[in-house]
C-alpha cells in the first residue's frame, strides 16, 4: 500500500460534510475507512438519506463502511483497529460525527447531557488517542469540527455548545503532543452549513447574514480539510479555524 488511509466518521447522507470529505479524499487518492450511524439521522426533523449509505458509497467506488455507534467505549478503538486490518495502515482521522438535541437551560435534562458529552467529546478523545497509537510512519493528520461556540451563544443547544466547546479546547491540548509523533491536528468551524437539516425559512433568514447571500456548503468545509490533510499543511497543528465566509452572527 502507498495510498494514504483515511477513517472518516459520521458520514449517513449524501448531503452531510462527512459525505462530501470522503468524496474529496477519494479524489485525492486516498484509501477510506467510512463510519457512521444512519439510524440517529433517521430519527431527525430532517431525516436520513432516502437511498442510504449505498448511495454515498455508490458515488466513491471501492472503499469500505462500518456503521458504529459511538456512545460505546469500544468503538473508536474498533474504527481505527478496522482501518488498519483492511489497510495496513492508517494516516489520516477526520471526525465529523456529532450528536445534537435542542437542550435548553431550564429543562435541561441529565441523560441528554451525558449523550453530548459522551459522543462529541468522549468518543472524539478515544479516537484520536486510538489513531495516534496505531499511526506509525509518515505524516499523521487528525481533523475535529466544532460550531463556533467561542464566537457566540447557543443557547437553544447547551448541551451541544459546551461538548464542542471541549472539542476545540481538545485541539489545542494535543497540538505540541501529537506534533512531536509526526501528527498533526485541527479543527474547523464551518459556520451554518446547508446539509438540508434548516427548515425554507430559516434558510432565508441566516442567508442574509453572509456576505455573499449564501449558507456555506458541505464541499467548503471538505475542501478545507482536503488542504489540511494535505503536505502543505504540515506546518499548521493546534488550531481552531473559523472557516465562515465572512459569516456576521450578531447583524
Amino acid at each position: 500500500m502507498t495510498e494514504r488511509v483515511a477513517l472518516v466518521t459520521g458520514i449517513s447522507r449524501r448531503v452531510g460534510i462527512g459525505a462530501a470529505v470522503a468524496r474529496r479524499l477519494a479524489a485525492g487518492g486516498h484509501r477510506l475507512l467510512l463510519s457512521g450511524l444512519p439510524a440517529y439521522d433517521d430519527e431527525q426533523p430532517y431525516g436520513g438519506d432516502p437511498d442510504g449509505v449505498a448511495a454515498i458509497m455508490a458515488g466513491l467506488g471501492d472503499h469500505h463502511y462500518s456503521p458504529a455507534d459511538l456512545s460505546d467505549p469500544a468503538a473508536p478503538a474498533a474504527l481505527v483497529q478496522g482501518a488498519v486490518d483492511r489497510y495496513g495502515r492508517v494516516d489520516t482521522l477526520v471526525a465529523v460525527h456529532t450528536y445534537s438535541t435542542s437542550n435548553t437551560f431550564g429543562g435541561l435534562d441529565a441523560a441528554e447531557i451525558d449523550r453530548h458529552m459522551v459522543v462529541n467529546v468522549r468518543a472524539t478523545m478515544l479516537l484520536v488517542e486510538a489513531f495516534a497509537a496505531a499511526h506509525t510512519a509518515g505524516a499523521g493528520r487528525v481533523v475535529l469540527f466544532s460550531s463556533g461556540q467561542r464566537l457566540g451563544p447557543m443557547t437553544g443547544e447547551l448541551a451541544y455548545a459546551v461538548s464542542k466547546a471541549a472539542v476545540e479546547n481538545l485541539t489545542r491540548q494535543l497540538g505540541t503532543l501529537l506534533m512531536a509523533r509526526g501528527i498533526t491536528i485541527n479543527c474547523i468551524n464551518p459556520g451554518p452549513t446547508d446539509t438540508g437539516w434548516a427548515s425554507p425559512a430559516d434558510l432565508a433568514a441566516v442567508a442574509q447574514l453572509f456576505p455573499t447571500g449564501r449558507w456555506g456548503t458541505p464541499d467548503d468545509a471538505a475542501r478545507l480539510v482536503d488542504w489540511l490533510c494535505s503536505p502543505d499543511a504540515s506546518w499548521v497543528t493546534g488550531q481552531v479555524i473559523d472557516s465562515e465566509g465572512g459569516f456576521n452572527r450578531y447583524a
